[in-house]
């Protein structure tokens, strides 16, 4: 996209799909800062993913309720840090601030730079220490270390839309990078199942969805299955885990998911 170089079309489809649950009457969370970053051009962009797959709107609206609820937990139990991997254009650092409570987001410097420009624009301040950096190739310690950040503190870390563009390799040291570097902490993440990375789910329109992320440049690369014994390996617990199906049950009861992929697209936490 024209916005800004380097900063990936899908952040601002995500966005754009995120704004549109403030429209609702009753909507799943509140997002008043995310149209900063939107105009016309996001939308068209979030237009054609749409009508080529609608139901991955519901995906984004439960996958941020979910990590919302998670992030007001942590929080009320104590967490003083909150570290957002992978960051793009995420509003919880505005809207979940809390007196003493610190964030940090790491990302490309492109995308937080056309951040904190859109945020000024409009009065708002950053809210976040902005890590301008690649959490997975360079040291996640060293640069949390550089930013001000305390390793004594209970902190939350959210790591949203990124396992998928991984490998097992990179998701692994990730998560052993933080657990040898913090005592007390979380992590919110969500996860693809293996069969859909290898097109194997046998629904065609699951396969499809796959094909259409590769051909925009944003290939999904790895799938997870056992998490509980890749927690157990790390020294970690699982505190919950729900695919985007059981959450769209939770949220609209009364209401079908609308694709099966919700069945093979999981939210997890981890906690140490």
């Amino acid at each position: 996209m024209s916005l800004v170089q380097n900063v990936p079309g899908t952040a601002f489809v995500v966005a754009e799909f995120r704004a549109e649950e403030n429209l609702k009457p009753n909507p799943l969370y509140r997002d008043p800062i995310v149209q900063a970053f939107l105009d016309e051009e996001t939308k068209r962009a979030a237009d054609r993913i749409y009508a080529f797959f609608p139901p991955v709107k519901v995906n984004v609206w439960v996958r941020t309720r979910y990590l919302d609820d998670r992030l007001d937990a942590q929080l009320e139990n104590g967490s003083r840090q909150v570290v957002i991997l992978g960051a793009g254009l995420d509003t919880r650092a505005q809207r979940k601030a809390k007196p003493g409570v610190a964030f940090f987001e790491i990302d490309n410097p492109a995308i937080l730079s056309f951040k904190r420009k859109r945020l000024e624009e409009r009065g708002i301040p950053p809210g976040a220490a902005y890590i301008g950096g690649d959490y997975v190739t360079e040291d996640l310690g060293e640069l949390l270390a550089r930013n001000g950040f305390d390793f004594s503190l209970p902190t939350h870390f959210i790591w949203e839309g990124n396992t998928m563009y991984l490998s097992r390799a990179a998701v692994t040291g990730v998560l052993e990078s933080i657990a040898q570097n913090l005592r007390r902490f979380s992590i919110s993440f969500d996860y693809l199942a293996p069969e859909v990375i290898a097109k194997e789910t046998g629904d065609p329109e699951i396969t499809a969805v796959v094909e259409r992320f590769a051909a925009m440049g944003a290939p999904w690369t790895y799938g997870m299955s056992d998490v509980e014994s890749l927690a157990g390996r790390i020294g970690l617990c699982v505190a919950d885990r729900f695919t985007i199906a059981e959450l769209h049950r939770l949220y609209w009861p009364e209401k079908t998911a609308g694709s099966r992929l919700f069945d093979h697209y999981t939210l997890c936490t981890f906690c140490s």
